[in-house]
């Protein structure tokens, strides 16, 4: 497996590189072609609003999907996007119904594959979307507020989370009380606090309660899903 990690993120990082340099390849191809190019000051003052914001983000979710979708998963992710709501909860499920972990080698396999065929899938139905919503309208009338499925379009997110949440905090609640407590209170401080920042303060918080708890004994390695 070592050849095989090896070439993993060997491959992983020339891709990611890859897909960066055509992401900014497009603003760039823009401002070429009207000849309008930003003035740093306005540029780094934009970018500043929100780096703060997402650049800690970013790198919790590389530490906090990792584990999750396995080498390779991780670099097929990161590049085709929409990790979250599609990508890692396909890898989980596919982890949970096989039996294994992403850090196992056939873990390793699984989460791959998962990702790749979530990656595939993805792709046709919005190319479906797409001629849907171009060709017929069937989407957009559906989908419009004077539709009766309009409020339930607006619950998807909501109902896929709470899906895959349930299933998780039923198996491993001592893990989840003290980060869903804290989220609750921050929430009901400021319900207007963006998702970004929910996370890194849920992520941090577990991993605080959870090292204390196991200190204090009041959890055990089968707590977390680890054998003792």
């Amino acid at each position: 497996m070592s050849d095989y990690f090896n070439k993993t993120h060997t491959w992983g990082r020339i891709w990611t590189a890859a897909a960066l340099a055509i992401f900014l390849c497009i603003p760039v191809a823009i401002s070429v072609h009207f000849n309008a190019w930003p003035k740093a000051e306005y540029f780094f003052k934009g970018l500043a609003a929100v780096a703060v914001i997402f650049y800690p983000t970013a790198v919790i979710e590389v530490i906090s999907y990792a584990p999750l979708l396995g080498a390779a998963g991780t670099y097929l992710s990161f590049v085709t996007g929409n990790i979250a709501n599609l990508k890692l909860p396909c890898t989980i499920s596919a982890l949970e119904t096989t039996g294994y972990s992403a850090t196992e080698e056939e873990g390793e396999v699984i989460s791959t594959i998962a990702v790749a065929v979530s990656s595939i899938v993805t792709t046709v139905i919005i190319a479906l979307g797409v001629l849907l919503m171009s060709v017929t309208g069937f989407i957009t009338s559906i989908t419009s507020p004077d539709s009766p499925l309009y409020p339930a379009f607006q619950q998807i997110l909501p109902c896929l989370f709470g899906a895959i949440g349930a299933g998780y905090f039923y198996k491993h609640y001592k893990l989840a009380v003290a980060p869903l407590a804290v989220i609750l209170i921050v929430l009901a401080i400021n319900g207007g606090i963006q998702t970004g920042i929910l996370i890194v303060i849920g992520v941090v918080t577990a991993l605080l309660a959870t090292h204390l708890m196991y200190k204090g004994g009041l959890l055990t390695k089968k707590d977390g899903g680890f054998d003792e």
